[in-house]
């Protein structure tokens, strides 16, 4: 997969390759069940306590609607629950015995995860986590659908 033009494809793809080996740890243990994804929620949620889906979906950093769909599912495996905030459309997450009693492989895995990328990005000609940064900080300035815009001949062309 060398063309430049299949860059989300590519970006999915790398994605995938990374998930898929650190879900593979999870299953090597025995978690077939946990996801990754779950993880960045759990360790907040055990240094910050309880909070709303909102406040969750910043520390982590993805969107509310993604938030909100993996909070679903953490509730699901019975590693959360929610509880009425303080206004009614507040729901308040809270770690349940079960995701407390799991955290010390959450954790093991992270630090291993991120020795694991440090590593990684040893071996890469371009340090990755920086070219992720310069990336996410072009797009803050001009997002793609911007640049795309930019590149397509107008309607009356």
């Amino acid at each position: 997969m060398s063309d430049p033009e299949a860059l989300g494809t590519r970006l999915r793809h790398v994605l995938e390759l990374l998930e898929g080996d650190v879900a593979r740890v999870y299953v090597e243990q025995g978690l077939g069940w946990y996801r990754p994804r779950f993880s960045a929620f759990l360790r907040h949620l055990a240094v910050s306590g309880p909070c709303a889906i909102r406040d969750l979906a910043v520390a982590v950093g993805v969107t509310h609607s993604a938030a909100s769909q993996t909070v679903a599912q953490l509730r699901r495996d019975e590693l959360v629950t929610l509880a009425a905030g303080e206004d009614a459309r507040q729901r308040i997450v809270a770690l349940t015995d079960r995701a407390r009693d799991l955290l010390p492989v959450v954790n093991a895995e992270w630090t291993a995860t991120a020795a694991a990328a440090a590593g990684l990005e040893a071996e890469l000609p371009y340090p990755l986590t920086g070219v992720l940064a310069a990336l996410e900080e072009a797009l803050a300035r001009k997002p793609f659908h911007q640049r795309i815009a930019e590149q397509s001949p107008s309607p009356n062309e």
